[in-house]
């Protein structure tokens, strides 16, 4: 890191650091409710008041029925037991093999989690893009077919594009089919309203809104259609076995109450230092590609297609200016595949990528030294591969 210059955490996309709040009452469950939420005694009886408390919680900030909550260990094992549970439930029942239906440019916690599904003898239908625009007409002739899950997420975890949930949500209350949404990067960055936008399968996860790593929901209106993936006790309702983690179940209630009371100016605050920083870097490198420009995207999320430079050099750069950012998804780290994301919006082109996410570690302050920063790391990489 050059100097004394603080350093600046853009990666609030792959993970949060939690927050005081949720520290706090997590800590209270630790010294006083530690006993088992199953348990007939008193301590078993103080962690059932807690987590039931966390579950009612969680429920009123997303105006659901506390019934329809199922905690878990977190958005990916929620969004495998949306897809295999429903897939693999059909499949047992016989018959025709079942279809699951996901969007393109889903995360790979669902997208490979149908591709299992197909492994295991369903079948998977992607739905794609046109301009940047989801194919509502590929949906619609998707639902004829009667598929015992549509997966569709709310926000796109690598460039922050807002699928159309409203008319997705209404193609499949159309033909009563099951609509599944990943909401993981749209809870406390967009409102996510279920009574608008009804779905009946919807994750969500503690670690991207100041909350707990490792902590989850699954929020299902019916889940007699799904099979549970673990096997062992019947907790959570038999639909996810396992001693539940009262303290994490309330940081994530605690986290997500803050984050949907907080939603609208957050949202206002980030948006603006997001438009901000992409301006300027525009004006500094007019030749970027701004991610989904043009397209409803959530505030938080910043994506730029650099030409001329390759996305782990640059990252390096700005890693040693004290700037944390990524490449894309953090769960596609490490792979040479090409995202699928962007492979969906920009077919045949070729950019290294950034990924810039705010949260509330960033303030208007740091906007001045981001912009520098990463104008710089541009400038220097490309000089670097030109060489």
């Amino acid at each position: 890191m050059q100097g004394n210059a603080e350093p600046i955490y853009l990666d609030h996309a792959a993970t949060t650091p939690v927050r005081a709040e949720v520290i706090a009452a997590m800590s209270e469950c630790h010294a006083e409710g530690f006993g088992n939420p199953s348990s007939g005694h008193s301590w078993g009886r103080r962690a059932r008041r807690r987590l039931e408390w966390a579950r009612a919680s969680l429920a009123t900030a997303l105006d659901v029925p506390a019934a329809n909550v199922f905690f878990t260990r977190g958005g990916t094992e929620s969004d495998n037991l949306a897809i295999l549970g429903r897939a693999r439930n059909a499949i047992a029942s016989g018959g025709r093999a079942p279809l699951v239906v996901t969007s393109s440019i889903e995360h790979p916690a669902v997208f490979e989690a149908a591709e299992q599904a197909a492994v295991e003898g369903a079948r998977h239908a992607v739905i794609g893009f046109s301009g940047g625009v989801f194919d509502v007409d590929a949906l619609k002739a998707a639902v004829r077919e009667r598929p015992v899950v549509v997966s569709c997420m709310w926000v796109n975890n690598e460039i922050g594009l807002e699928l159309p949930m409203a008319e997705v949500s209404e193609v499949c209350r159309e033909r009563e089919v099951v609509l599944h949404s990943d909401a993981v990067q749209a809870v406390g960055k967009i409102p996510v309203s279920l009574r608008d936008n009804p779905v009946d399968l919807l994750t969500v996860t503690g670690h991207k809104i100041h909350g707990p790593t490792g902590t989850g929901a699954l929020i299902a209106t019916d889940p007699r259609g799904l099979q549970p993936l673990h096997f062992g006790g019947g907790q959570e309702r038999g639909v996810r076995p396992g001693t539940e983690d009262v303290a994490g179940a309330v940081g994530l209630a605690e986290a997500l109450r803050l984050a949907v009371e907080e939603v609208a100016a957050e949202s206002t605050r980030l948006g603006a230092m997001r438009d901000t920083v992409q301006a300027r870097l525009v004006a500094r490198a007019p030749d970027l590609r701004i991610n989904g420009e043009g397209l409803p995207r959530a505030p938080h999320i910043l994506s730029l297609g650099i030409p001329g430079t390759d996305s782990d050099t640059l990252l390096a750069a700005l890693d040693a200016q004290g700037i944390a950012a990524s490449g894309g998804s953090a769960c596609a780290s490490g792979s040479s595949a090409p995202s699928r994301t962007l492979a969906t919006l920009y077919p045949g082109e070729a950019a290294a990528t950034l990924r810039l996410s705010f949260g509330h570690l960033n303030l208007e302050r740091q906007v001045d030294r981001i912009v520098d920063a990463v104008a710089t790391a541009i400038e220097r990489t490309r000089e670097l591969v030109r060489q």
